[in-house]
């Protein structure tokens, strides 16, 4: 019995079940019919086509009797198949619903998805005819009871934050105290086992690489490789289905739910500027078949292929209010019905450009600032796409976070002790301000960062000094030139004692130089028990043990370290404060809230040409000092010198003296109070003292 479908409503896109059934309802300006399929319970049996009956607008719409949750659909869009206008339509490809929040079943790399005859020497202008169904994921009608709202968030201070960045398979997949069975899903990222370490190492937020339902690349598959990292998203609302357990769809809220009970914040990393379709040689899964050029942005007077700011091969054309409506959905949808506390923007220049080009107050940058949904949640950028102005750094709003690559250039060249970059080092210590300092930002805004997915991992920044990327069979091709890294006069492992001992003492100086930079800190997942990726810095198709995290192989010493970093910047709010410091006095006691001094106690010479080591004291700022138990000073000493050097340190007031907070070197006890004016600092190392006795 054919199912009987009725006009439906337009208002809420996707699929909604409802008492009698499941109302249908999708966006497309340029169709001219769409049919809705439905499936049986396998997805392996098309069991009707119904031809939605209404079009308000550009929004086609349906209601069908019956269905329940749990029903398997697709959509097919008839209309004009002509690339160099920009369309391609092709009813013979089953469409994923763009609103769909579950998915059934795999993409399979076939030429039948792909809505031309790749052996036409016409090549995309041709049309191909056959049925896709078999090799494409089914949308699911969801049951509204596994969505319900949360209504609780976190909302932890930005300036109290520390990110921690991590794949969900990556970091469980070889935890030794993670179950078997829920190794590598979102049910493992919450056990016990990974919150106690995060807690050890005092993380307040987990910042997931993408979750979004995403597939492999068709020449991936083809090396026996995958797409890894999960930039490759093919549903907005979908969770990846690849990291359920066996709790499923459920997994995923009660994975944020523990996250929460734990006081830790979910941020997930979510890619909104391209989609798995790639270019036109791309397959047609969803967007490219509901409406090509309404979903993309197109060249002008060549409407055949795409915009590629994203080096990905399309870009989402969020210019087009419906598409911009998709974005704005799916990121409400991951707050009120996920629970998740925070999102950081792949891409973010891509999301802001208009015919213009990039605009901070673009549609989307726009809609974003003023939606009462996303008002409380933690925003990040990465701020630069391929594209002509692509590079944005601190040009966005007062809203966001940025993630900050000029901060992880200059640490790791002043470590690796280049010219010059000791004075830049002064400004990044203090967040910054020369790029964020304006338009009402705070100093967080700068997400501070030793390394991330993309590129080295701390361990082998101090390992290598080049990539090793065979393993991603591109010749070695692919990936980050540019690493400033340092291996110390062998590439790759040692068996020399005293190269290890150098390698690791570069990874404390590092951490301890971003735990005590204003700004927001970010880990990357594994660079507290030195992690190693075998000097691959583009592991985004390793889906084995060069990407996950060697928890055998994990340096408890360099855990304790990060966890007393950690709890360190905790202890002393003058290390994390929100508003920029610039030496301005506190109407309090006339000193400035930060000061720069050399070893010989003089005001610090920044044109000196050979400048390699810098003293920093920290006050808080006369805004935050006016709460009394926030007056704590800190006083920082960066030693880049391979030799001790006597550094003359503040006269401390009365009644207080100075001790050892953090000694990179391991030669100075934590409290071991300072008997002099001058301390001896082993190099290279860097050294905090803070003030002890009444305030």
């Amino acid at each position: 019995m054919v199912p009987q479908i009725t006009s439906g409503s337009p208002v809420r896109l996707g699929a909604q079940l409802t008492e009698g059934g499941a109302n249908f309802a999708v966006f497309s300006a340029n169709a001219t019919r769409i049919e809705l399929c439905l499936f049986s319970p396998d997805g392996a049996t098309e069991t009707a086509r119904l031809t939605l009956p209404e079009r308000t607008g550009d929004i086609w719409h349906g209601h069908v009797q019956g269905l329940s949750a749990g029903t398997l659909y697709g959509y097919r869009a008839h209309g004009t198949y002509a690339p160099e206008q920009g369309h391609r339509f092709n009813p013979h490809k089953l469409l994923l619903d763009p609103y769909t929040r579950e998915m059934r079943g795999n993409w399979i790399s076939h030429a039948a998805t792909l809505g031309y005859d790749v052996t036409s020497s016409a090549a995309d202008l041709s049309f191909d005819r056959r049925d896709s169904a078999r090799y494409v994921p089914k949308s699911v009608v969801s049951d509204p009871q596994d969505f319900q709202k949360i209504t609780e968030q976190l909302a932890l201070k930005w300036e109290d934050t520390l990110i921690y960045e991590a794949h969900v398979k990556g970091l469980t997949q070889q935890h030794p105290d993670v179950t078997a069975a829920l190794r590598g899903t979102y049910d493992g990222l919450a056990s016990d086992a990974v919150i106690d370490h995060l807690h050890r190492l005092g993380i307040t937020a987990i910042e997931l690489l993408p979750v979004h339902a995403f597939i492999n690349d068709g020449f991936l598959l083809k090396k026996g490789l995958v797409n890894y990292w999960g930039y490759n998203t093919t549903g907005f609302f979908a969770p990846e289905p690849r990291y359920f357990g066996p709790e499923g769809l459920l997994g995923f809220r009660k994975m944020v739910q523990r996250f929460h009970d734990a006081g830790i914040e979910v941020i997930l990393d979510v890619v909104y500027n391209h989609t798995a379709e790639g270019d036109h040689r791309g397959p047609t899964l969803s967007f490219r078949g509901l409406d090509n050029a309404s979903y993309y942005r197109l060249l002008s007077g060549q409407a055949r292929y795409y915009v590629n700011d994203t080096g990905t091969g399309n870009t989402v054309n969020l210019s087009n209010p419906h598409v911009l409506r998709l974005v704005m959905d799916s990121l409400r949808f991951w707050v009120d019905c996920m629970g998740i506390d925070g999102f950081r923007f792949d891409l973010a220049t891509t999301l802001g450009r208009e015919d213009h080009g990039f605009d901070p107050h673009g549609g989307f940058f726009d809609a974003l600032r003023q939606d009462p949904v996303l008002a409380g949640v933690k925003l990040i950028a990465e701020p630069w796409d391929i594209g002509p102005g692509g590079y944005r750094l601190g040009q966005f709003t007062p809203e966001f976070g940025e993630w900050n690559d000029a901060y992880r250039d200059t640490v790791r060249r002043f470590w690796k002790g280049d010219a010059h970059s000791a004075q830049e080092l002064g400004a990044r210590l203090l967040g910054s301000a020369g790029e964020f300092d304006r338009g009402g930002r705070r100093a967080w805004s700068s997400v501070n960062f030793l390394a991330a997915h993309d590129g080295f991992t701390l361990a082998d920044i101090t390992q290598y000094t080049r990539r090793h990327n065979e393993a991603n069979q591109e010749n070695n091709q692919d990936g980050h030139n540019a690493n400033h890294s340092d291996n110390f006069g062998v590439e790759g492992p040692s068996s020399d004692p005293e190269i290890e001992a150098s390698r690791k003492r570069r990874r404390r100086n590092m951490l301890a130089t971003l735990f005590l930079s204003q700004g927001t800190p970010m880990l990357l997942a594994g660079d507290e028990m030195g992690n190693s990726q075998n000097g691959n810095n583009n592991a985004y198709c390793q889906d084995n043990e060069i990407a996950w995290l060697d928890w055998a192989a994990a340096d408890p010493e360099m855990t304790a370290f990060v966890t007393k970093l950690s709890a360190f910047r905790k202890k002393h709010p003058a290390l994390r404060q929100s508003r920029f410091l610039h030496s301005g006095l506190r109407p309090s006691d006339g000193l400035p809230d930060v000061e720069w001094t050399g070893f010989d106690g003089h005001p610090l010479n920044w044109r000196d040409p050979g400048l390699s080591n810098l003293c920093m004291m920290l006050r808080c700022s006369a805004e935050a000092a006016l709460h009394a138990d926030a007056d704590d000073p800190v006083f920082v000493i960066f030693n880049r010198d391979g030799k001790p050097a006597d550094v003359c340190i503040p006269y401390p007031p009365t009644g207080r003296h100075w001790v050892f907070g953090l000694d990179t070197s391991g030669k100075a006890a934590p409290e071991q109070p300072v008997r002099s004016g001058t301390v001896t600092v082993d190099g290279p190392a860097v050294v905090a003292l803070v003030l002890m006795g009444p305030g």
